[in-house]
């Protein structure tokens, strides 16, 4: 009897120990204790929130006295701050047709901002104030993003001043199929992402930038949508902003085609994955190489195609005027078309 109480007061003091040792690490160094105090991401918002600043969208009207600061918000919106010396992202849909762009940090200074350049694709833009030693978000590409993260969307809901919301990583990857609708590959949140949040910071529980926000589904009264909202992995806004910032736009690779549909071969055939094309863009890159709906694309150049999103990034990193040789299954027959890239048009 004795011998059985011991084991179980053994087994239970190994239990608490392997409690206080990992509860730790599932709540990413969170001050989670056990001698009363609340659970709190403080530390995540306190390290990232200095560098998250509200964007104002403002134009003059032709009847607009501009001495007496006659000017219309059309839009508001978030940023963050990406660079000591005063880069800045946003969505492009932020600073939509403004003719004055007004950067508020939260330590009380406001700037007027020069728009570097946007991209429609992914509904980013780069702004630049004049400062020096601003705060940033730091950030670790090398820590993956996983579903079930504990995930804190950081902006300016509606004016209000900066607010925070907690929510988890509902799933990644989340892109549009298809050239013609976009290349966001979306971080999918139940962290709640209003007007006013957009181009503002998805952290985690760590304070490191995952996402910029980007969209939301379901605040629309005729939508049915709940807790769906995305960001635009940091990854690819990194990518975009360096472009940017190098040659004022993003310059990407087209080839005119679109899918929906993940090609996956049976054992019948010894040619493994592929995407299906459905449709060819008249006059594209792919119209023009002889591609046809219903070609099956193997390979471009000496890359595997695995899924349409893999194909859509190889086209877009390749420089236009370059050309390619696409493997294409045809009516049981494997084809080699050259196709020569083209710049993706903006419009």
């Amino acid at each position: 009897m004795i011998k059985k109480l011991l084991q179980s007061a053994l087994i239970g003091l190994v239990c608490a120990g392997l409690i206080l040792f990992v509860l730790p690490r599932f709540t990413g160094g969170s001050p989670i204790q056990l001698n009363g105090e609340v659970v709190s991401f403080k530390e995540a918002v306190r390290i990232a929130s200095p560098a998250v600043v509200n964007v104002y969208n403002q134009s003059f009207s032709s009847e607009a006295n501009l001495d007496a600061g006659d000017v219309t918000t059309n839009n508001l919106g978030s940023g963050v701050i990406m660079s000591k010396d005063g880069y800045i992202l946003t969505n492009k849909h932020v600073i939509q047709s403004a003719d004055q762009i007004i950067i508020a940090l939260q330590d009380g200074r406001a700037f007027e901002a020069n728009l570097i350049g946007a991209d429609s694709l992914t509904d980013l833009a780069v702004l630049k104030v004049r400062a020096d030693d601003l705060m940033t978000i730091p950030q670790n590409p090398d820590r993956p993003v996983h579903v079930g993260d504990v995930a804190l969307a950081i902006g300016n809901p509606y004016n209000l001043g900066q607010s925070v919301s907690q929510g988890i990583i509902s799933a990644t990857g989340r892109n549009a199929i298809g050239e013609t609708v976009g290349r966001q590959n979306f971080i999918q949140t139940d962290a709640s992402i209003n007007r006013g949040n957009s181009g503002g910071a998805l952290i985690n529980s760590l304070g490191e930038l995952v996402g910029i926000s980007t969209l939301s589904i379901g605040k629309n009264p005729n939508d049915i949508a709940e807790g769906l909202n995305f960001a635009i992995p940091i990854s690819v806004a990194n990518d975009v902003m360096h472009k940017i910032i190098r040659d004022g736009r993003v310059i990407r690779g087209y080839l005119g085609i679109s899918t929906n549909i993940l090609y996956s071969n049976g054992q019948e055939r010894d040619f493994g994955k592929g995407i299906l094309v459905e449709n060819i863009k008249a006059g594209s890159p792919a119209a023009k190489a002889g591609i046809r709906p219903g070609d099956l694309i193997l390979k471009y150049g000496d890359a595997d195609i695995e899924s349409p999103a893999q194909m859509m990034e190889l086209i877009s990193n390749t420089r236009p005027n370059t050309t390619v040789n696409l493997i294409v299954s045809r009516l049981d027959k494997i084809l080699e078309l050259p196709v020569v890239i083209e710049e993706y048009p903006e419009n």
